[in-house]
């Protein structure tokens, strides 16, 4: 007998139970909800069946079959994924028609066992004759009532021609018709009359193997006649209850030919009928391969097959059962699960998810998107580096995603569920940058909040502050960095004591601090201290091969930001965002694709070439010479100052004294173009 374990003992759960308690084919041997007063487990109790409210604690054991009838998708798959190789996971759905197979079929061989009984109580008892031939018309079966009604013993009779039984039998004329002859009035040799009903008797293979006729009386031809109508009336409720089903059943042949499916099949793979009944099992299949056919070859239940279905290719689960009757198998039954319902949510969960994260660090290395090699080496080194306590610095151009980094870098450490702190250096004033990286003591300064403040590193405590545009701290400000990261204390500002904290710092920039070193605007034992780990992420232009990936998921950023519907970006607008040099990297890719996007009608779901505005590229001017020649009694460092000034104010002319404009050309920040203005004299030489 095999064993069962219920997991959800509500009212499905408790009415499994009282089915399999009643077939008894089956052992219950576990019965199991989150509710210790179940109806369910209850009733367990009551028959002495073992309860509990963790299924983990049976899974262990022994189980052929666990019946699943919680309804909940989340327990359904730990269960898949914990049981047994050998075990079978059914939901509870499928477990009611099984059960009520089950006892349907206890049901069916009951009735047959109590028509062979009643059928050999006839044939010995009755009062009705019964004459059988072989197909040389032979009689090889004749009872005692036949003796009785024809005089003749069966020891006569038996091997004899039927003729010479019953001179005018038509058993010959139905073994050369193959038809039956029902209910018809015949006179015997002593003169009885009665009523008889003839069969030809013909095998499987359509052989011919004799003849049987029944003496009756019309009593009992009504009785069978009431018979056949239960029959019609069993028959007609399973195809009602089949029916009315909201599980999709198909049911086909040995052969596997349609037989039979119900209208929750049509409703999910959009089929008819017509379409499918008499036809092979694999017509309904868009993609995978005939479970129907694989269950009829092994005679084996499957179950969990995915595939798609239907002219609209749905998604669904797959669950065949082979039908074997006598150890003949018959055919099989398959019910389909639609979903493509339940992964459009989890589409639309993830994407939540996405957008939806915890306030210190909104990213994951998941979010890092790209397979070039250059983006691939700059992910493994990001990765490794979050699995150490060691300072990390970012460098690339702006745009190249070095925030994204910092965050999955935090993300990724055993810091991830403490702060992560975001700084931009180049955003605060000298004074208002330290006050708030290290706080304040009551009465610092001016304006001072009562009792100091916390600065943004002892809020950091325990959890990483990510330091962006690093290059633009002031003299001041680097020392104290250089103090925290050497001694791992802090000293607020007007105050005398030392603060420990333990704080992950990680760092970006997009200028070269080594060039900063050069000039003296960037000490060289901070830029140390904290090129531990440096990790450089490619500009867009070194990993063109990434930039398709990039568009898929920046057009579903952007369709959710703006309320589009946009599926695609057509090849001829792909070709012109290849063929462009991204100076502004990804962040300027992302404005591309936005603008695009905001002047696309709300119809239109591809983004095709004539919607990318023109991308102008930036080529070197040849023409563009030292204006003087380099003079050989200067310092590497003189020159390099010399050429930059030159620059500089090259660039502001271009820019018709423009200073944030020229920034962005060099590469700078306002903040930091001011003091090399400042630095060379040359702050007034033009106007804003």
């Amino acid at each position: 007998m095999q064993t069962v374990m219920i997991v959800g003992a509500g009212k499905g759960g408790s009415a499994i139970l009282k089915i399999m308690k009643e077939t008894e084919m089956l052992k219950v041997i576990a019965v199991v909800d989150c509710n210790p007063e179940a109806p369910g487990i209850e009733k367990a109790r009551e028959v002495g069946i073992p309860t509990g409210t963790d299924w983990k604690q049976f899974i262990e054991q022994d189980i052929d079959i666990i019946v699943e009838v919680t309804g909940r998708q989340d327990v359904f798959l730990e269960l898949r994924e914990a049981k047994k190789k050998d075990s079978v996971l059914i939901p509870g759905s499928v477990a009611f028609l099984i059960a009520g197979l089950i006892e349907e079929k206890e049901k069916l061989i009951s009735s047959i066992e109590s028509e062979t009984y009643k059928r050999d109580l006839i044939f010995n008892t009755t009062g009705d004759g019964m004459i059988g031939v072989n197909q040389n018309t032979e009689v090889i079966l004749f009872n005692r009532s036949a003796e009785k009604m024809t005089g003749i013993k069966s020891k006569d009779a038996i091997g004899r021609p039927i003729d010479q039984i019953i001179s005018n039998t038509r058993l010959k004329r139905v073994m050369k018709t193959r038809r039956i002859e029902a209910n018809q009035e015949l006179i015997l040799n002593n003169g009885l009359k009665v009523i008889t009903t003839r069969i030809p008797m013909i095998g499987e293979k359509n052989e011919l193997l004799g003849a049987f006729s029944v003496f009756k009386d019309i009593t009992e031809v009504m009785n069978l006649a009431e018979e056949i109508t239960d029959l019609k009336e069993i028959q007609t409720m399973l195809q009602a209850i089949i029916q009315s089903s909201d599980e999709a059943i198909s049911v086909v042949d040995e052969n596997g030919k349609g037989l039979l499916i119900n209208p929750a099949y049509s409703r999910i793979t959009g089929l008819s009928e017509d379409e499918v009944l008499g036809k092979p099992a694999t017509t309904d299949i868009s993609e995978g391969e005939s479970v129907h056919m694989k269950v009829l070859q092994t005679r084996r239940a499957v179950r969990g097959v995915a595939m798609r279905v239907g002219p609209n290719k749905k998604e669904v689960v797959v669950n065949v059962a082979p039908v074997i009757v006598d150890g003949i198998i018959k055919g099989s039954v398959g019910v389909i699960h639609d979903v493509s319902e339940i992964e459009s949510l989890n589409r639309e969960l993830h994407r939540a998810r996405q957008i939806i994260r915890t306030l210190e660090a909104k990213y994951s290395f998941d979010d890092i998107i790209g397979r070039s090699e250059e983006m691939t080496i700059a992910v493994e080194q990001a990765r490794l580096g979050a699995k150490t306590p060691a300072t990390v610095l970012l460098r690339g151009e702006s745009g190249t995603g070095k925030e994204l980094f910092a965050h999955a870098i935090h993300n990724g450490s055993d810091r991830r569920y403490n702060k992560f702190i975001r700084v931009n250096c180049a955003a605060l004033s000298e004074s208002l940058l330290e006050s708030e990286l290290f706080g304040y003591e009551e009465g610092a300064f001016s304006g001072a909040k009562r009792g100091g403040k916390r600065g943004l590193f002892e809020e950091a405590n325990n959890g990483s502050i990510f330091l962006d545009e690093i290059g633009e701290l002031t003299a001041n400000t680097q020392a104290k960095l250089l103090r925290i990261l050497q001694e791992k204390e802090i000293t607020r500002v007007g105050g005398t004591k030392s603060i420990p904290i333990n704080v992950r710092v990680i760092a970006a920039t997009n200028v070269n601090l080594e060039k900063g070193i050069a000039s003296g605007t960037f000490r060289e034992d901070l830029y140390y201290r904290l090129n531990r780990m440096p990790i450089h992420i490619p500009s867009l232009r070194k990993r063109k091969e990434d930039i398709p990936l990039l568009c898929n998921r920046l057009i579903q950023k952007i369709n959710q930001e703006y309320g589009r519907n946009v599926e695609s970006i057509s090849d001829s607008a792909m070709k012109k965002l290849m063929e462009y040099d991204w100076p502004g990297n990804v962040r300027e890719l992302e404005n591309i694709l936005g603008r695009a996007i905001i002047f696309m009608n709300y119809n239109e779901i591809q983004l095709e070439g004539h919607h990318v505005p023109e991308l102008i590229k930036k080529v070197n001017n040849p023409n563009v010479q030292m204006e003087e020649p380099i003079k050989t009694d200067k310092t590497l460092a003189q020159l390099v100052e010399h050429y930059e000034e030159r620059m500089i104010l090259k660039t502001l002319q271009e820019m018709e004294g423009n200073k944030t404009m020229t920034a962005k050309s060099l590469g700078l920040s306002v903040r930091n173009l001011y003091y090399k203005l400042e630095k060379y004299g040359i702050a007034n030489s033009s106007t804003q």
